[in-house]
């Protein structure tokens, strides 16, 4: 009887070592390749993301500035968008070696948009005007479901000042 109390009492104390569920590195949420125009969302059309794409590589041509457009339906363990986009951006930069010299992470379905850049683009480009060309620019056409003519809008409008 002794014994058969014992092994409950033992059960019972390290029942959690038993059921727990062991702890496993956290999956990677970014994808594992990325382009000009990565519409994870899908809000654009096949054409559209290509239209889109030719027109951020050729600003990159001109400038020497690569600009990352993203679209997410979720932000997953993340509480705002900023946290995300500030991971995604050591994401491109030290595991898929993209040098974005700005990445603009937009979503849909939570009615976000963040724009993340280097410090060296300040001289041509403050924070200031990436919220004017924000609110003037992208904001009216995504309230009228034009995704795509606000993104293009948008980057027009960046790709101006970087020149």
């Amino acid at each position: 009887m002794k014994k058969i109390f014992f092994i409950i009492a033992l059960s019972v104390l390290f029942s959690n070592s038993f059921f727990a569920q062991t702890k496993t590195e956290p999956q990677n949420i970014f994808g594992k390749k990325y382009d000009y125009v990565n519409d994870f969302e899908k809000i654009l059309t096949p054409k559209q993301v290509q239209t889109l794409s030719a027109t951020l590589k050729s600003c990159e041509t001109k400038t020497g500035h690569k600009i990352v457009i993203v679209t997410t339906p979720s932000i997953s363990h993340y509480t705002d968008l900023s946290d995300y986009s500030l991971d995604l951006d050591k994401y491109l930069n030290t595991s898929l070696k993209i040098d974005a010299s700005i990445i603009l992470v937009i979503s849909k379905q939570l009615r976000q948009i963040q724009i993340r850049g280097i410090d060296k683009l300040r001289n041509k480009l403050s924070d200031k005007e990436v919220e004017s060309i924000i609110s003037t620019f992208v904001i009216p056409e995504l309230k009228k479901g034009d995704y795509y003519k606000g993104l293009q809008d948008g980057a027009a409008q960046i790709i101006k000042k970087l020149e």
